[in-house]
Formats: structure tokens, sequence, C-alpha cells
């Protein structure tokens, strides 16, 4: 058993919902509370049943519960482990590697190419360019402590960024420090089947869900200076915003 493995799952009388599901909540709550890091293991079914006072079938079908929303991540040969999870508000303009330090994770970047080339039709079209510019492309996968949070394509202006070599794990940190940070952004998200390749690079199934996001950036004088398509894990991206009813 954990030793820093610790759950108050004393029943309630008035909670009418499967015990499984009872089980579930209170793993999920202690995920929440940060009672266990990312990436930690999950005690057995054996320990938690044993724990918990509940039978190892109500301790697998809570565990199966936590695998299919995505909080539980299983491991073939090593065990269950707490997933990795980036919540992304939509209100706010900020990059990738800002919000991972934000939520105490170490972003990095594994690069894939880094190179100028001749604008594509959708480029030129996006960004607002003539027929032979170039834009820097950046192709990447985002990591979060070392986990493949998202497989990553990004475009500017070669006059924006004439040496894409420059970039490091944050783009806009770069953006930022010439002055040509984009200040707003449109952002569009669905959601799609992982391809074969697109599998292999996000470390997925293929076929499984993720999540499709292309972003437009602008500066303040209204250019569009960014394009980026950016493919996430949907077991480990969060996107939320608050709603407020007028009165």
């Amino acid at each position: 058993m954990n030793s820093g493995f610790q759950l108050d799952l004393r029943q309630n009388s008035l909670d009418g919902s499967p015990l499984y599901m009872q089980v579930a909540r209170g793993i999920e709550r202690a995920i929440a509370d940060g009672r266990f890091l990312p990436d930690a293991a999950l005690p057995s079914e054996r320990a938690l049943s044993e724990s918990l006072k509940v039978s190892r079938v109500t301790a697998r079908a809570a565990i199966d519960l936590l695998v299919t929303q995505g909080l539980i991540v299983r491991r073939r040969g090593s065990g269950n482990f707490i997933a990795p999870r980036v919540e992304h508000g939509l209100m706010q303009l900020s990059s990738f590697s800002e919000e991972l330090k934000k939520r105490g994770y170490l972003p990095s970047s594994r690069w894939l190419s880094r190179s100028l080339s001749t604008a594509t039709t959708e480029e030129r079209l996006t960004l607002g360019l003539s027929g032979a510019t170039q834009v820097a492309r950046l192709e990447r996968l985002r990591l979060a402590d070392g986990h493949v949070m998202a497989y990553e394509i990004s475009s500017l202006p070669a006059t924006a960024l004439p040496d894409p070599l420059a970039v490091g794990d944050s783009l806009y940190e770069t953006l930022e420090k010439m002055d040509r940070v984009p200040v707003r952004a449109l952002q569009h998200i669905r959601a799609m089947s992982a391809t074969v390749k697109l599998a292999a690079q996000l470390e997925v199934t293929e076929r499984d869900a993720v999540l499709f996001i292309t972003r437009i950036g602008y500066l303040g004088s209204g250019q569009a200076i960014e394009l980026t398509h950016s493919y996430c894990r949907s077991d480990y991206y969060d996107f939320v915003v608050e709603m407020r009813r007028e009165p």
C-alpha cells in the first residue's frame, strides 16, 4: 500500500449511486485536491479494495471509470498512474509553456523541424502574405514533465522570425523579446480521430480522439503573425471557459 494514499470514502446513506461511482468520485476529489501528483502510481486494485473495504470488483470498476474519464492511465506491466493534465482557460491568451509552468509542470519541446519555407496557400491567406513569401515553420512535440501532450506546427512570416533556430522551448517568449508577441488570437477547436502517423507521434492508438486546434495570433496593429495547428491528446487536455447568465 502506498504510504501517502489516504482517502475518506465514508458511505453517504443519501447517495443512491453505485458504490464504484462513489469510490471513483473520492479518488477524483483526491486528484483535484492535489493529493496525487501527476504520473504518481495508484495503489493496486487489491490494495484499494482492502483500504476502502470494498470488493475488488468495485475497485476495478472505479478504476475503469477513471480510465474512461482520462484521469487514470493504464501502463501495461507497470500498473495504473495519475494522468498528467493541462487545464487551459479559453479567455486568456497564453502559450503552452506559460500554462504548464502555472500548473507546476516542466514544459519542453522535441523538435522535428525548424526551417524557412515558401508559404503554402493556407499560410498566405491566413497571414496576408504575397505569393513567393517565406515563412518560418516550426514542427515539434510539446511535452509536460517528459510526457508528450501535443503535436504542433506553427508558421510565422519570415520577416517576423528570420531565424527559426532561435526559438527555444517557448515561441511566445522568443517573440516577446523581439516585441512581436501576439496580443489577441482566434482559436478553433474540434475533435478528430488520430491517423496512423499522428497516433505514433502522440503515443496513442490509431483512431483515438484528439483535439485539433487552429490558432491565429494577431499583433496590436491587427496583423496576423502566427498560424498554429495543434493536435492535443484528449486524455491529457481540458479546456475551461467560465460562462455567466445575464440578469
